[in-house]
């Protein structure tokens, strides 16, 4: 049966990550045996009452996995569903994205004012109820492109009450001549049938140059209902690992700024910033409970001039986490926890991954966060590097692991694995304060193959608890020790 032009979208896309698992390349030829029945992952008991019988790998593209994963097409049939597989992820280099010079620079972005002309574009007048009952998923995509095709200055406006919304792209270009607005009073409410989620995420701003997410209002995930399902793919040494929807997600976003917005209970990240370049993230409050699985709080990848600055975080994973290729990274004035802490990695678990370099972590409070300031690689998997790191003016109150270099992540204790490929120097811990929970307050292990260069503590003082003395721990690394030091420096 020829292929018919008129195409359905599928609610698979987890389905087929699961199959082929994440970053492998696959020929056109590359098809899974005829009997496979790629719908009885747990979010999906069934697509209607058919199973895949045919999948057809095309047009491979450098993409994110769940996006891949999911940018799929079925056609329906009347005995079997046939799926053609685009965009999917390629194994091969990724490329830091192309910006140009930051449009806020030397701008007071706080302050927000209505352009002369601007239009104000409610998203009640697509038809959108706040009773955070009615599904207005259709007049938000009609509002976003009424806002961002007009050819005058335009806004989108949420005002105040709850809508509910699922899964849905904004996507640019836009045509507006300064950046657009997207002014949040109300609170976005997500559906919670996880199967609306197709494209992986749930809010995402795609391929627009100057975006501001702005308006003191709410975005809840809802994410309670998910979090039982959750994977935990940061620990999952394969690449065969479906994460869960992120709340607000960037791609390939420039000259962006997220302010004064708060996010609660999504059912992955709360915000994910990837390929995107000079972004703001500040005066945002993100919250969800300590135990809610996978629940980063900022989560970047290959992007570059991030700012991040007068926030709050409470979660149950890392506050913020930044992986490979990221580059230029400001962190300042931040409360964590709890949470995971600030982390940096967990770095070579890919093939060709760029390395992590230029990020300032400045006068921040971490409290009884599960970790403190972390760089993390894998053992026995491919190179990376993390360099230009710089830690400073931190004040920690009962936390666990204050200082921690783990180049043997998810392998310990008396790890047997090859050494991590990980080059890690130019490490700055300085003005380090407060008290731990553990006995180790600095624990540097590094790479028996590639040792830690260039690594320095300055002014560090950490009490376990009741002023009780703390150790530290190092392996691989001859750390540069200067001024007072609590705990005493390896020896």
């Amino acid at each position: 049966m020829a292929p018919q032009a008129d195409f359905a979208i599928a609610k698979i896309g987890y389905e087929i990550e699961k199959f082929f698992g994440r970053q492998k390349s696959f020929s056109n030829n590359s098809n899974p045996p005829a009997t496979q029945n790629l719908c009885q992952y747990k979010f999906y008991p069934t697509y209607g009452a058919t199973t895949v019988t045919k999948v057809v790998h095309t047009n491979v593209e450098d993409l994110t996995c769940n996006e891949a994963a999911s940018r799929f097409i079925a056609e329906k049939r009347k005995d079997q569903v046939q799926v053609k597989v685009i965009n999917y992820v390629d194994a091969g280099p990724r490329k830091r994205p192309v910006f140009g010079p930051d449009i806020y620079r030397g701008i007071n972005v706080a302050k927000d004012t209505l352009a002369p002309g601007e239009k104000i574009i409610n998203v009640m007048s697509f038809g959108a109820k706040p009773d955070g009952k009615s599904d207005c998923t259709q007049a938000f995509m009609d509002g976003w492109q009424a806002a961002c095709k007009s050819k005058v200055q335009a806004r989108l406006l949420i005002p105040s009450g709850r809508f509910l919304v699922s899964s849905m792209f904004f996507s640019g270009p836009c045509l507006t001549p300064g950046p657009i607005t997207i002014q949040v009073v109300g609170t976005v409410v997500a559906t919670t049938d996880i199967s609306d989620y197709v494209d992986g995420e749930w809010l995402m701003f795609q391929k627009i140059s100057g975006l501001k997410l702005i308006g003191g209002g709410t975005f809840d995930g809802q994410g309670q209902s998910s979090w039982k399902y959750a994977e935990n793919c940061e620990t999952n040494p394969t690449n065969q690992c479906v994460r869960a929807p992120s709340s607000i997600y960037f791609n390939q976003v420039t000259d962006g700024i997220i302010q004064n917005i708060k996010s609660k209970d999504p059912k992955g990240f709360h915000v994910f910033v990837t390929n995107s370049a000079n972004i703001r993230l500040r005066l945002i409050k993100l919250n969800a409970p300590a135990t809610s699985p996978n629940t980063d709080g900022l989560h970047i990848s290959h992007s570059i001039n991030v700012k991040i600055s007068r926030s709050s975080v409470e979660t149950g994973d890392d506050c913020v986490s930044m992986i490979q290729g990221v580059s230029n990274v400001t962190i300042k004035r931040i409360r964590c926890g709890p949470g995971h802490g600030i982390s940096i990695g967990s770095l070579g678990k890919y093939p060709d991954e760029i390395e992590v370099s230029g990020i300032r972590v400045q006068t921040c409070k971490l409290v009884g966060t599960t970790n403190g300031l972390r760089i993390k690689s894998w053992p026995d998997k491919y190179p990376g590097a993390a360099t230009d790191i710089n830690y400073s003016d931190i004040t920690m109150e009962n936390v666990k692991n204050p200082i921690i270099i783990d180049q043997e992540y998810e392998c310990s204790p008396n790890c047997k694995k090859k050494p991590s490929l990980v080059k890690i120097k130019n490490i700055s811990f300085r003005n380090i304060r407060g008290t731990t929970t553990s006995p180790i307050a600095v624990d540097l292990k590094c790479s028996k193959l590639f040792p830690c260069k260039n690594v320095g503590l300055h002014n560090i003082n950490l009490s376990l608890g009741a002023k009780k003395p703390t150790a530290s721990k190092c392996a691989n690394i001859k750390p540069i020790y200067s001024g007072s030091q609590k705990p005493p420096p390896c020896r």
